[in-house]
């Protein structure tokens, strides 16, 4: 179906559900995923409507966990209306305003302490009552993959050799290793500046999770302070993973590791995530016509090469990215395609 089509089904739902025609309904935001969300104004009161077509996405796994957050006390947002069958949620609004927004150096303390006491509250969600899947080998290995076939070789048209394409195998190896042998616990799973949302109350809040998982205790953290659209200095990365150590402490965790194999978590954790996020935005450019998202790889990429310097089982992908001049390469590739 059409988007103009959905939009107009969207609006006869609108109307049924709020029983009027009293409303305005106007674009709020896109997504990386085929999902749209409309904000609409009723009786100065605004709600979000969210257009997910059944056909390419799944509204059950987010009307789960919007209710799992918010009976946590986390605010997310509160369903009204729902209709999984048209593809369309109805759900409070929670502004208008990102982290990534509001974002400095004067408000980076306050913001990240906010967003790692919400953190801390999922990671309190018992696994055991969850109905959502693991974080395992294959999903780890599967999204790592995304970096070579996306990047590497369809958008930089790098063919790696025998010798190259098992270097890093060995390397996504020992990453979805680190990854599995973490605490696992309640993973959002995209819990970084553009999916927080600044609130004058209970910030901050908390959108976009219907991916989430049972997973690495160091990967929301990672998206939150590695987080692909916006790099902080290490200095200040490592204060806050402090920070977050010291605080479940204080909540009566009894963890079984030190802050140096945290740390080490934390950085590999960070680089499988990376690899997955440079290859899903290659894949939005060239799959989904979506280039927005291409500015962010430099950034994501610098992430990859700094950590895989600092650690010897890493260094192979370092090698292999500056024996093919990746990084000189891509930003040709951007040359080309911007207008002259």
């Amino acid at each position: 179906m059409g988007l103009d089509k959905r939009k107009k089904l969207m609006e006869n739902w609108l109307q049924k559900v709020l029983d009027t025609t009293e409303f305005s309904c106007k674009p709020a935001s896109n997504d990386a995923s085929f999902r749209r969300y409309f904000r609409v104004t009723l009786d100065a009161k605004t709600f979000i409507v969210m257009d997910a077509p059944p056909e390419k996405e799944d509204c059950d796994s987010f009307v789960y966990i919007a209710d799992l957050l918010v009976k946590r006390g986390i605010n997310a947002p509160k369903l009204f209306h729902i209709s999984i069958e048209k593809g369309f949620l109805l759900l409070s609004d929670l502004g208008s305003e990102s982290y990534l927004d509001k974002l400095t150096e004067q408000t980076a303390n306050k913001y990240y302490g906010d967003a790692t006491l919400a953190l801390h509250e999922m990671h309190t969600l018992q696994l055991n009552e969850l109905k959502i899947p693991p974080y395992n080998l294959d999903l780890l290995q599967q999204e790592m993959t995304l970096f070579k076939d996306w990047f590497i070789g369809k958008l930089l048209n790098i063919t790696l050799s025998t010798q190259e394409e098992e270097a890093l195998s060995e390397v996504q190896t020992a990453l979805a290793s680190s990854a599995l042998e973490q605490p696992q616990v309640f993973v959002h799973r995209d819990y970084h500046s553009r999916n927080l949302m600044v609130t004058e109350e209970s910030n901050p809040g908390v959108i976009d999770f219907q991916d989430a998982v049972e997973g690495p205790i160091t990967y929301d953290l990672v998206s939150l302070y590695r987080d692909c659209y916006i790099a902080w200095p290490d200095e200040k990365i490592y204060a806050w993973l402090d920070i977050f150590l010291q605080q479940r402490k204080k909540r009566g965790c009894a963890d079984q590791f030190d802050k140096k194999q945290f740390y080490q978590w934390f950085d590999w954790m960070g680089v499988q995530r990376h690899m997955k996020a440079i290859g899903i935005f290659s894949r939005l450019l060239l799959r989904d016509a979506k280039q927005g998202y291409l500015k962010d790889i430099p950034r994501t990429l610098t992430y990859v090469l700094d950590v895989c310097s600092r650690y010897d089982e890493l260094k192979s992908l370092t090698k292999l990215i500056q024996a093919h001049q990746v990084e000189a390469r891509f930003e040709q590739y951007l040359k080309e395609r911007s207008p002259s």
